[in-house]
């Protein structure tokens, strides 16, 4: 399988995109404007310590002072004691005996401001990597709760053997469960490195200055998207090849290689046609190239994908129409899950199939596919009703999340009222106002549609409104109103 990893960069916004021999499987998203502070480390200085409140304010360098509660100062835990674990043997200490004004602190944003609050903060460090999490204040190795207990023994064994007598506490994530000993590796000497440029800053530049940035997106192609099959990293932008080449050279050598800087003439992203693929994968249904479509709907609780065989008859009977539509669909499902970046529950309806042997061979080819998705996946078999329930885990805001937002007509429904509807509303909104009020003249304000219906089809029914009610009633079409919308307005 070849990969190539295409990089368009702008100031306003980063975007990757993960091409699979030719077409495009995976994209992500970074906007400037959008970047939190969760993660950065900086050299704090406390500007204020407020003993009632049994907190301190932190100057971190930002507009607002940063805020630190005596539950995020961090203590050494007893041996063998995780991070975090409620600790009964000694009452805990007020926070003015623990820190006061003008004290310099390494502290870390847990939490990023909102409105007129500023960020909150840590004094317990944490480096995330691609599989592993360092704590260098601490010298606990554990293993995340979400892998199941009977490996988790083994894991952390593995785990600390591999660290060694060096020091510092590490937490495998659940990506790193299946990962290899060079793999861990790797990541261990990485975050061990971003550590020691953190110590060294600390030394060297002034309080409230930033010590340490959470990766953006360009470094984390190279930490967590580069893998042995990846061919090329190209990037359209000279600045940020550079930087991210002396990046790679320093922390992930093997990717660094890969990457290259695209002088070409046309946008780097039209050599795949990327953004026809992001817009096609934006509406609800997917064409399959043997005729047959998906529809996938997007709701709070879960996704649902629909497989219909539309005009593919090219079979020899209909069973085999069924069958070979479904295997498309397996692919293609498998592909727009990891280019929406759904998550969560995720309902297939497949077409049903009478031949045990055909579902068979549709449900291994649907978990055949979901083995090439970097994110963890769990499809079960068919229910009793022939759906396939599968998860998906949620690693960030969903294609369409990221880039759309509810529409200003239908509110997000997906569906707006008829013209017809909307008119007969209006016709009984007139009659309940005019048993109210008693105006010269009703005005009608609504969208040239629902005025056109009026002027036309539903005439002779505002004639005989008017007529009843003994007011006029008169027209005004309004473009900017939606379909739903109107106003009845007493002259």
């Amino acid at each position: 399988m070849q990969e190539d990893i295409l990089i368009n960069w702008a100031p306003q916004e980063t975007r990757v995109a993960i091409v699979e021999n030719g077409v495009l499987q995976e994209l992500h998203v970074e906007r400037t404007l959008e970047r939190g502070l969760v993660g950065n480390v900086y050299l704090g200085k406390v500007a204020r310590v407020l003993p009632g409140m049994q907190s301190a304010f932190i100057d971190i360098g930002l507009e607002r002072a940063a805020f630190l509660h005596v539950a995020d100062v961090w203590h050494r835990q007893p041996d063998g004691e995780p991070p975090g674990a409620v600790r009964n043997t000694q009452p805990q200490v007020p926070i003015e005996k623990q820190v006061f004004e003008g004290q310099t602190l390494l502290v870390q944003v847990i939490k990023d401001p909102i409105g007129s609050k500023g960020a909150r903060l840590s004094t317990q460090i944490s480096i995330a990597g691609r599989m592993l999490v360092f704590l260098p204040q601490d010298d606990h190795v554990g293993v995340s709760q979400k892998i199941p207990s009977a490996q988790r023994d083994e894991l952390r064994a593995r785990l600390g053997r591999l660290i060694g007598p060096t020091g510092g506490g590490f937490i495998l994530r659940t990506n790193g469960e299946d990962a290899s000993d060079a793999e861990l590796s790797e990541d261990i000497g990485y975050l061990r490195k971003s550590w020691a440029r953190i110590k060294e800053a600390s030394l060297r530049l002034p309080p409230s200055s930033l010590l340490h940035q959470d990766l953006n997106l360009l470094q984390r192609v190279l930490r967590d998207l580069v893998g042995e099959g990846t061919q090329t990293i190209r990037v359209d932008s000279r600045e940020q090849f550079d930087a991210l080449q002396g990046f790679g050279l320093e922390f992930m050598p093997a990717a660094a290689a890969k990457l290259q800087h695209y002088q070409g003439e046309r946008p780097i992203f039209d050599l795949y046609a990327i953004d026809e693929e992001i817009a096609r994968a934006l509406g609800r249904r997917v064409e399959l190239k043997s005729g047959g479509y998906l529809i996938v709907d997007q709701t709070e609780a879960l996704t649902t994908v629909d497989v219909n065989t539309g005009g593919f008859v090219g079979a020899r009977n209909f069973d085999d129409t069924i069958f070979k539509t479904n295997l498309e669909a397996a692919k293609a499902i498998a592909r727009q899950l990891r280019l929406r970046n759904l998550g969560g529950i995720i309902i297939v309806d497949f077409i049903d199939m009478v031949r045990e042997d055909h579902r068979d061979a549709v449900l291994a080819e649907f978990r055949k596919q979901l083995t090439r998705d970097r994110v963890k996946t769990m499809a079960a078999g068919f229910s009793q009703l022939g759906l396939v329930e599968m998860t998906r885990k949620r690693t960030r805001e969903s294609l369409a999340h990221m880039l759309c937002e509810p529409c200003a007509s239908c509110q997000g429904k997906g569906s707006v009222k008829t013209a017809r509807s909307v008119a007969y509303d209006i016709l009984r909104e007139i009659l309940r106002e005019a048993r109210q009020f008693n105006p010269r003249e009703f005005r009608v304000v609504a969208s040239p549609k629902v005025i056109e219906l009026f002027l036309d089809e539903e005439s002779q029914h505002l004639a005989g409104l008017s007529e009843f009610i003994g007011k006029p009633v008169s027209l005004q079409s309004e473009t900017a109103m939606g379909q739903e919308q109107y106003d009845i307005v007493l002259i």
